[in-house]
């Protein structure tokens, strides 16, 4: 491996003038390799982290332009989600993998020479600007003319170019079950990755994208006010959440000191408050709709339930056992004040902590655990404060 070569030394002055990429890039973790011939991201299964790999030789030899759209390729395939979504069912990967390329490249223009490009050489008839999936649906159009033809481009013999493609997808989210929970966990990472570099683009103006086209700018923002799957969202809160009890085992072998030291056992469990806000702006329908997604989150793990308006009291609040179902009740009615939920549950030791509301009061005082809030697309659009902390955006 090249040692001279350090990524992380020209990501600065190559992103300096996108901020958007420049926030992201932070966020992920980038990694030296030869046994990769170019680039290529992935989700790490054992952390569920996002990784992007590269060889060293292989930037060494790109111009600063070529080097900072590589980058921007990389991100593109993180944040068009082609990581961690499954490709379609039946569909040759190679397909897949050139309708990705082509929806990221007609953005770029630096990238190194031969790259697919929709509108150059084999892609000649395809426009600029379309989605994967519409990329797709031309590439298999394409391919069933030329097997009826019985001209088959290329020496692999499905109608594709043997070059073009040159970062590496091997890695992204195949099948397996532990392969299959870390996709879901890093595709709520990434959508909290996204959010929060987009907040930091939007603080700047226009600027703050950088050479991100209004299209895509667009789709970005839509996708982060999408609606959630609770069970990945609360994965991914659960495992981000829970703390350690370790405890010491004559069963367990230690690892370290063999039949010197006693082993340990480490259970995890994550301990959950879910405040639900039931002052006078928060009408019936929507607290019904709180409670309905409540019901689906409790599917899943126990939670404390702590009814709050201005205050919270002790006589309301209530442990909902997964699996079981509670009735709607609204047991309160007064203002709004999110530091009474926030102190209850500081003063309490909670691993997590979710505010079901309509956002219409001051920000709190800071949580000692993670916070994520829980409200409607009608109520974000008018919240009384803006926060880094996630939301999460539920249909009527």
């Amino acid at each position: 491996m090249n040692e001279t070569f350090n990524l992380d030394h020209h990501i600065l002055s190559l992103l300096q003038s996108e901020p958007f990429f420049a926030a992201l890039s932070r966020r992920i973790n980038k990694r030296a390799s030869d046994h990769i011939p170019t680039a290529g991201v992935r989700v790490n299964p054992d952390t569920a982290q996002f990784e992007m790999l590269y060889n060293p030789e292989f930037f060494q030899k790109l111009t600063a332009d070529q080097r900072r759209d590589v980058l921007k390729h990389e991100f593109y395939h993180l944040i068009f989600e082609h990581v961690t979504s499954r490709k379609p069912e039946d569909i040759n990967p190679r397909i897949w993998n050139f309708a990705t390329d082509l929806a990221i490249n007609s953005h770029l223009t630096h990238l190194p020479e031969g790259c697919l490009m929709p509108g150059v050489g084999p892609f000649e008839d395809f426009p600029r600007g379309l989605s994967a999936e519409r990329y797709l649906s031309l590439l298999m159009k394409k391919q069933q003319e030329q097997q009826e033809q019985g001209d088959g481009e290329g020496g692999s013999g499905d109608g594709l170019p043997d070059e073009g493609q040159f970062d590496s997808h091997d890695e992204w989210a195949d099948g397996g079950e532990a392969g299959s929970q870390a996709a879901d966990i890093a595709k709520e990472r990434i959508k909290d990755f996204v959010k929060k570099s987009a907040e930091e683009a939007l603080k700047q103006g226009s600027q703050g994208w950088g050479s991100v086209p209004a299209d895509v700018r667009k789709d970005i923002m839509d996708r982060l006010t999408s609606r959630v799957d609770w069970r990945k969202a609360l994965q991914y809160f659960v495992k981000t959440s829970r703390r350690s009890n370790r405890s010491s085992t004559v069963k367990r072998v230690n690892k370290r000191y063999r039949y010197i030291h006693p082993g340990k056992k480490v259970q995890r469990r994550a301990k959950l408050a879910v405040s639900i806000d039931m002052s006078g702006s928060v009408h019936d329908g929507m607290m019904a709709l709180f409670f309905s997604e409540l019901e689906k989150l409790t599917k899943y793990v126990s939670v404390t339930v702590v009814p709050f308006d201005t205050r919270v009291e002790d006589g309301l609040v209530y442990e909902w056992k997964q699996g079981a179902s509670h009735k709607f009740e609204r047991v309160m009615c007064g203002g709004t004040d999110f530091n009474a939920p926030t102190k209850w549950v500081n003063d309490k030791g909670f691993d997590g902590h979710i505010i079901l509301t309509d956002m219409a009061a001051p920000k709190p005082v800071a949580s000692k655990c993670q916070r994520m809030w829980v409200t409607t697309q009608d109520c974000l659009r008018y919240q009384h404060f803006q926060t880094n902390e996630r939301i999460i955006v539920v249909d009527k």
